[in-house]
């Protein structure tokens, strides 16, 4: 008996850090590909988030991140088109892990981001798609 063939549904990850070439219509342009929705870009990589609002910027939705903590000093947080204060239960976390967190809107966390890894920071960033 031959073994089922058919289309293999993989969690959409970038390996590396890439800077982020565009940002709009919902989603990001980086390393020559498109992907549509938010992102959470860490030191193992790049990964669709799956994250649509500020609502959802909890602790519970930032535990990749936690795993990789040791590799991680700042934290942008890009929340969409509006700056958003993060809510106390991810800020009380990440203080934790000695990790600062930038909230700023998704374009300004876009331009920061793209900088401070060209300069090789410890960086992360959660980006919100606009």
């Amino acid at each position: 008996m031959r073994g089922q063939i058919g289309i293999e549904i993989r969690e959409a990850h970038f390996p590396g850090r890439a800077p982020i070439d565009a940002y709009g219509n919902g989603g990001f342009r980086f390393a020559d590909m498109f992907h549509k929705g938010s992102l959470l870009c860490l030191p193992s990589g790049i990964y669709g988030w799956d994250v649509a609002t500020s609502d959802d910027l909890t602790a519970s939705n930032f535990e990749r991140l936690f795993s990789e903590a040791s590799e991680i000093e700042i934290l942008l947080v890009g929340s969409g088109v509006d700056l958003i204060l993060l809510k106390a239960d991810l800020r009380t976390k990440l203080r934790a892990v000695n990790i600062s967190a930038d909230p700023m809107a998704t374009g300004a966390a876009v331009r920061t981001y793209n900088v401070l890894i060209a300069e090789g920071r410890a960086v992360a960033a959660a980006f919100l798609a606009v």
